[in-house]
């Protein structure tokens, strides 16, 4: 099935790139013989990254997990995105392990269209945008320039995560530990006890699913309806299986949903689909 080939782009990064994807109607055959799957849109046109969005009621609000790996407050006009691991090549090429540096491009790529199609007031990153405390010396003045203009104009929040605790008064906006909007606190790794409405970042979830006659495994959103964890957005970030022992603890295994990134739309599979690695 072209389906499950559409999903099924393993490579060694699990990288965040665009992935060609199916354009085939069958594929909502496919999901009609897997209880419990749900498909919550089409493809929608490239310049609205809403259409084939994953709508989640949580916590009183209204989010939109986008097939771009990015979440979408509606509500409050704001875009939230994490781990985007910026000059990760640079930091690898430091070690001898020579990949074309090109990520943070590709990244701010993916941000730019992003911010261009939702017009958010606030941009939120939650942890890790910097893939080591040396990449502000390393990234080049263009990528400086590009993410100042993409924070012209909005509110731009710096959540620090473990990779990146020295960005204050480096490269503009707001540097918090946690920032709470609403009934949502955002923050870079998520709790061991968190109250209802914590969006975190961190552990790169993925998940794979069982296809017969294969698997897929993708990037995902996480979330019991209590917590959500969001994938990462940076171009070199692999991804963690959500059956992995980090996470447990973190989700009431009877609610856990992934939402599956895909091409175009995201795919939602409850817990008892998922298979590990």
């Amino acid at each position: 099935m072209r389906f499950a080939a559409a999903l099924d782009r393993d490579d060694p990064a699990d990288d965040a790139a665009a992935v060609p994807g199916d354009r085939n109607p069958a594929a909502a055959v496919v999901y009609a013989k897997v209880p419990g799957a749900t498909v919550p849109g089409t493809p929608g046109p490239a310049r609205d990254p809403a259409a084939g969005a994953a709508v989640l009621p949580f916590c009183g609000t209204e989010l939109r997990l986008l097939a771009d790996g990015a979440l979408w407050w509606p509500e409050a006009a704001t875009l939230v995105v994490a781990d985007l691991h910026f000059e990760k090549a640079s930091s690898l090429a430091r070690r001898g392990s020579l990949l074309p540096p090109y990520d943070t491009a590709v990244t701010l790529d993916r941000l730019d269209r992003l911010i261009a199609a939702l017009r958010p007031a606030c941009v939120i990153s939650l942890g890790d945008a910097f893939h080591d405390s040396f990449a502000l010396e390393r990234i080049a003045g263009e990528a400086r320039q590009r993410i100042a203009a993409l924070q012209a104009g909005r509110d731009w929040v710096w959540v620090a995560g473990n990779h990146d605790r020295d960005l204050r008064g480096a490269i503009g906006g707001t540097v918090v530990e946690e920032l709470a909007i609403g009934p949502l606190l955002f923050r870079h790794e998520p709790a061991a006890e968190a109250e209802p409405g914590e969006i975190a970042g961190h552990l790169h979830p993925a998940a794979r699913v069982l296809l017969r006659p294969k698997s897929v495994r993708r990037r995902c959103f996480a979330t019991d309806g209590r917590r959500l964890i969001l994938p990462a957005f940076g171009a070199l970030t692999g991804g963690l299986n959500l059956l992995d022992r980090a996470y447990r603890g973190l989700f009431d295994p009877a609610g856990l949903v992934a939402h599956l990134v895909g091409d175009g739309r995201v795919y939602s599979f409850p817990r008892r689909h998922l298979a590990p690695d």
